[in-house]
This record gives C-alpha cells, sequence and structure tokens, in this order.
C-alpha cells in the first residue's frame, strides 16, 4: 500500500514544529522531521525517478530551511502552513497523483 506523501511531508514538517516548540526539545522535533522526510523518501524512491527523488527530497529540506527566515517576516504558523502547503502540492503533483490511483 503506498502512503500519500503529500501528508507525510506536511504533517511532519508541521508536527515537528509543533513538538519542539511545545516540548522546548528541538533535536526532537528534528526526529519527526527526519523520520518524515525519511518515509516519504522511501515512497518518492518507489514511484519516481531518482532526479525527482532528489527534487523532491530538495524541497522537503529547502522547506524546513526556509520557514526559519520566513517566520521572521510573516510569523511562525503562517510560515510553517506556507512551507507545509508547497511541499504537499510538489509531492502530490511529482508523485502522488499518478501513484495513488
Amino acid at each position: 500500500m503506498r502512503l500519500p506523501t503529500a501528508a507525510i511531508t506536511a504533517g511532519s514538517l508541521i508536527g515537528g514544529w509543533q513538538l519542539a516548540r511545545r516540548t522546548g526539545n528541538r533535536p526532537l522535533g528534528g526526529v519527526v522531521l527526519a523520520a518524515g522526510g525519511v518515509l516519504a523518501g522511501r515512497e518518492w524512491a518507489r514511484s519516481t525517478s531518482p532526479a525527482i527523488t532528489a527534487a523532491l527530497a530538495a524541497t522537503y529540506v529547502g522547506a524546513f530551511g526556509l520557514s526559519h527566515p520566513l517566520a521572521k517576516r510573516i510569523g511562525a504558523w503562517p510560515s510553517v502552513l506556507t512551507v507545509s502547503a508547497l511541499t504537499a502540492a510538489a509531492s502530490y503533483v511529482a508523485s502522488d497523483r499518478r501513484s495513488l490511483r
């Protein structure tokens, strides 16, 4: 059974941030982020080409990096929701749309 990577990426970005924020333990949030990346990456590797897998992985990592400076401009919640939505959309278009049918 295929897992929807759009949900994995959005959920792990939001969940990792919330866990780090609520516990004060940033490495714990990083574990959630890494686990989501590994799980999504495994699904991308199964259903797409190596180039698309690499591009989606870069998008996921880049979203995490972008969320920090973006949060300074628009706030933490809007930033995390924005990068999560963009990452989920990229995952859906490049992987899930074709493989979840």
